[in-house]
């Protein structure tokens, strides 16, 4: 049976960037469920960074790690993964209000919320949505290549990568674990719960309380639509969450309702109701004609009760190490979190990048008493 000092289950973005970021210190081995990693929710991600994403829990980790995604290191690439976009928060007069809540939320933190007029960002917008604040510095992620850079710097510093090994227990043996999965038995000093939508599934596993995570569907549509949306055209959010939408490739939108829709663990589908709210909230914010829905597809977001992600040690399970509850926002928080994560897990100073965040915030301490 092989033997490593870390066996992270889930190579999704959360577990791949950890084991970047340990493997150069540890031997590290990564299990994933499926056949090939990032096939939930990392693959099915909406792609944008926004410091504002998450709300103002967040905002620390996303705003560390926007400086690592525009220049990442050499052991990543060191191309930017992150292209221009920009934000625009729109709203009717009658939820000003809500803007300038947003607006105070995030003051204290020193993110710059412009209000504009949004009829010129955002062509075919109907009159009546007449207040907007704009935020220059969103981007789009290039989420494949962010994942794929994650787990070749793995794989270079060691890790190894098993798939299609779905954990199926998990038990502790000789001061270490004896981990069970579809691939065969292995054994590691410690187990990292990287498995998302999984993670108090995995717990249960090793006999760690849960922690109560939510996972929660969210409907994406890939709409054709007339006039095309012009490539410049930002990401466009309704200031009370209840749609965005961003250009595609030839003159196509991305759409999502952004609904919430409690889930089982599972490969989530969207369903068609879902998608014609997410359309009739499009219709209600633009006067463009819906020539085509050309592709739909639906993923889970999985939060912890607080809605902010879970790190570190669990003091109910000796070696059982939390990564989990990314939410919405694990992959534009991936830098920082991998990092914080990874000083915590190895029990080393912080890297400078995350030096300044309080780490008891995420720890899952916050759960346990």
């Amino acid at each position: 049976m092989s033997r490593y000092d870390v066996a992270i289950v889930g190579a999704g973005i959360a577990g791949a960037g950890l084991a970047a970021e340990v493997a150069p210190h540890a031997r590290v081995l990564l299990l994933e469920a499926e056949d090939q990693p990032g096939y939930h929710a990392t693959g099915r991600s909406a792609a944008f960074w926004s410091e504002t994403y998450g709300g103002a829990d967040i905002q620390p980790l996303s705003k560390a790690s926007g400086p690592a995604l525009r220049d990442p290191p050499a052991e990543l690439g060191g191309e930017s993964f992150l292209s221009p976009r920009g934000e625009l928060f729109i709203a009717t007069r009658e939820d000003r209000h809500v803007l300038d809540r947003f607006v105070a939320e995030f003051a204290a933190a020193g993110v710059r919320l412009e209000p504009v007029d949004p009829a010129p960002r955002c062509p075919g917008l109907r009159p009546e949505w007449s207040e907007a604040l704009w935020d220059p510095t969103c981007a789009d992620i290039d989420v494949a290549r962010l994942h794929a850079a994650y787990l070749g710097a793995a794989r270079r510093a060691g890790a190894e990568l098993v798939c299609a090994a779905g954990v199926t227990a998990a038990c502790r043996e000789g001061g270490g674990w004896r981990i069970e999965t579809r691939a065969g038995a292995f054994a590691a000093e410690v187990l990292v719960n990287a498995a998302g939508a999984w993670a108090d599934p995995v717990a249960a596993l090793a006999g760690a309380p849960a922690i109560g995570t939510m996972p929660l569907r969210r409907t994406m549509v890939q709409l054709r639509v007339d006039p095309p949306a012009q490539p410049a055209l930002p990401l466009v959010r309704d200031a009370r969450d209840r749609f965005y939408f961003k250009p595609e490739a030839g003159g196509r939108i991305w759409l999502s309702p952004h609904d919430e829709i409690p889930s089982d663990p599972c490969d989530a589908a969207p369903e068609e109701l879902d998608v014609a709210m997410a359309i009739d909230k499009l219709e209600t914010a633009v006067d463009w004609r819906i020539d085509a829905v050309e592709r739909k597809w639906a993923g889970l977001r999985t939060f912890a009760p607080d809605r902010k992600p879970v790190y570190g040690f669990d003091p109910a399970a000796p070696g059982f190490f939390w990564c989990a509850g990314q939410g919405g926002f694990g992959i534009q928080t991936s830098p920082a979190a991998t990092r914080l994560a990874a000083a915590m897990l190895l029990g080393t100073a912080p890297d400078p990048m995350v030096a300044h965040i309080d780490p008891a915030a995420y720890s899952i301490r916050r759960f346990r008493g």
